[in-house]
């Protein structure tokens, strides 16, 4: 299908896959997808698994992503990772503001902001996640809750780095649930997004980010949610852990 923004299609890997599991993985990819030019393709390992990943997709058509990263370039953040050591691994994207971070490490849309400036300070480029819960859609609150996030996450961004900033709109009830927004519902989201885009930078901004879809992404359903005209894409979770499954999910895609 003929899109106006070339698609992106990440694999969110999680806490999942040792070293040996990642490179299983990503062998079968490489074969499967060594002809795919139409999809900007991500993986994104676990971080002890960044650097041997990035050795085996080096000569490939598959970039790196990471799951999340410190706004601090470096010092006394136990336990945090900063983009230099990122970069050292050829990482090109990093996830930020998933809602499993915002829920189990209480990430506010403030440090997200703070995390988007850092990762572009690093000349990478953040996909930012956002999303209602289940209640909140329930209670007709969908645009309200996508909005603060995005005027929020976004915050201190300027033109030229919005558009080279990713979003995913990742509806937390269909996260790994099985449940899945219709094209129809992810469509109206995401033309709401690209609306408020428009509002906080300009038409010509919005019209370049690519917002991806994100939520129980599988090869049944890939084809019917790109197709919808803003649509750029997939951010996969479970179903990137197979080879089989990540790889119809883009050859359903295009």
């Amino acid at each position: 299908m003929q899109k106006e923004r070339k698609l992106i299609i990440a694999g969110n890997w999680k806490m999942n896959k040792t070293v040996a599991e990642a490179l299983d993985l990503v062998h079968g990819l490489k074969r499967e997808l060594a002809a795919i030019k139409e999809v900007d393709l991500v993986v994104c390992p676990p971080f002890t698994a960044l650097c041997e990943v990035s050795r085996q997709i080096l000569d490939s058509n598959i970039r790196l992503g990471a799951q999340n990263m410190s706004e601090q370039n470096g010092g006394a953040y136990t336990g945090e990772i900063s983009a230099v050591m990122l970069k050292e691994f050829s990482v090109r994207y990093v996830i930020l503001g998933h809602s499993e971070r915002r829920q189990h490490q209480a990430e506010t849309d403030a440090l997200i902001s703070r995390k988007a400036l850092a990762v572009h300070a690093a000349a990478l480029k953040p996909i930012v996640c956002i999303g209602e819960t289940l209640q909140e859609r329930e209670a007709g609150k969908t645009e309200e809750v996508v909005g603060r996030q995005l005027r929020g996450s976004l915050a201190g961004l300027n033109k030229e780095q919005m558009q080279e900033t990713i979003l995913a709109y990742e509806p937390v009830w269909a996260i790994g649930t099985g449940r899945n927004a219709t094209p129809e519902q992810a469509q109206e989201v995401h033309a709401f997004i690209r609306r408020t885009l428009t509002e906080l930078f300009d038409s010509s901004v919005a019209k370049r980010v690519r917002i991806q879809y994100g939520g129980s992404v599988k090869p049944s359903n890939a084809r019917d949610l790109m197709s919808q005209p803003d649509v750029d894409g997939a951010l996969v979770g479970g179903a990137s852990l197979e080879t089989r499954s990540f790889s119809d999910i883009i050859k359903n895609s295009i």
